[in-house]
């Protein structure tokens, strides 16, 4: 006679089992050993000399990896827990680069509203002294969007048509040498590329300082950024697509410009709007080629003129909290104007994207 099988015995309520067929800790361990480290870390600082809010963040961290590891290395076992470990120190990492950024824009927002108003956006620092209340920030944007705006329209042209020869025909010693030149470029220090436009345009040439200046130094700035991304998405690309073309008989550089750029753009509108984003909080070149101005100078080819970056650092400078609140609030405004660029370019991408 036989017997039927016996069903097997259940698991207990408080462990899980895995598909792997070890044990796995239930969803609320990780809340309850987050708390139980924060009770012992605040029991350990009231009872020895530590202190201090970085220091108990810190430690508490610290203590929580090293609890909740060993918790699953004694429940889930060694191989269960490896994992446990690295997505937490991922975890941990993900935290450690979001806080500082969260930490900074509220700070700045909070800081920066006090001096959010029409006269602040409709006003230059044009008679106004340092002490005065009064005073804006017109004559500044003015300056970024005019320099910005040169340094773009000259840099990503120029940054395309580089990383297309890269990609798509450079094969020889010549590419690598231009491979290796963009490379040193991203590197190169700000100040360089201030002084260089300075020594060849302003002093050399005779030309003087202005915002077509300043921008010929950000242009060098944004050309290897622009030509790193572009080449990286370009080559993202799969080769069957440009297969296909040729197989049909298109020929290569109407491959490129029907099939591999419009494939590669959301890639390499992001790499644009990094580069904006970076050199839009450039000071050290354009202190050396725009060199500034309190009045209101909308022709960038004569003639100093102010930006965003300039005008913070000089508010920032002034021993008084007028200039502060000034300086707080163009930062603001250039974290807004560098945000209001990035979700146009997206909306554009997107756009023709959805077009296609």
């Amino acid at each position: 006679m036989t017997t039927a099988p016996t069903a097997p015995a259940p698991a207990p309520a408080d462990v899980l089992v895995s598909v792997s067929g070890g044990n796995a800790l239930p969803c609320w361990t990780a809340a309850a050993v987050a708390g139980a480290t924060l009770v012992v870390s605040g029991v350990l600082f009231a009872l020895t000399p530590l202190q201090g809010v970085a220091d108990f963040v810190v430690f508490s961290t610290l203590l929580f990896v090293v609890a909740f590891i060993t918790t699953s290395v004694v429940v889930e076992g060694g191989r269960r827990a490896r994992d446990r470990l690295a997505l937490t120190l991922t975890s941990a990492a993900l935290v450690m680069a979001v806080v500082p950024l969260v930490a900074v824009l509220g700070f700045t927002l909070s800081r920066g509203l006090a001096r959010f108003d029409g006269t602040f956006f409709t006003h230059s620092m044009f008679s106004v002294a340092d002490s005065d209340p009064g005073g804006g920030i017109y004559h500044a944007i003015v300056g970024t969007i005019e320099q910005v705006g040169i340094a773009t329209v000259i840099s990503v042209p120029l940054g395309l048509m580089v990383s297309i020869y890269l990609v798509e025909y450079a094969r020889g010693r010549f590419g690598r040498v231009v491979s290796t030149f963009v490379d040193v470029m991203t590197g190169l220090p700000s100040i360089v590329a201030g002084l260089f436009v300075l020594a060849l345009w302003v002093l050399i040439l005779h030309q003087g300082y202005s915002g077509f200046a300043g921008s010929l130094a950000l242009v060098i700035l944004m050309i290897p950024v622009v030509v790193r991304t572009t080449e990286e998405m370009l080559r993202l690309v799969p080769d069957s697509l440009r297969e296909a073309s040729y197989a049909l008989g298109i020929p290569r550089w109407q491959t490129i410009r029907s099939i591999v750029l419009p494939t590669a753009m959301p890639g390499i509108t992001t790499g644009i709007m990094l580069a904006v984003a970076r050199v839009s909080g450039e000071t050290a070149p354009l202190l050396l080629t725009v060199f500034g101005s309190t009045a209101i100078n909308v022709n960038p080819f004569s003639g100093p003129q102010e930006a965003l970056p300039l005008f913070v650092f000089s508010e920032a400078g002034l021993p008084n909290d007028t200039a502060l609140a000034r300086a707080w609030a163009g930062a603001l405004t250039l974290i807004l104007l560098v945000v209001l660029l990035n979700v146009v370019a997206r909306l554009l991408v997107r756009r023709s994207v959805l077009q296609r």
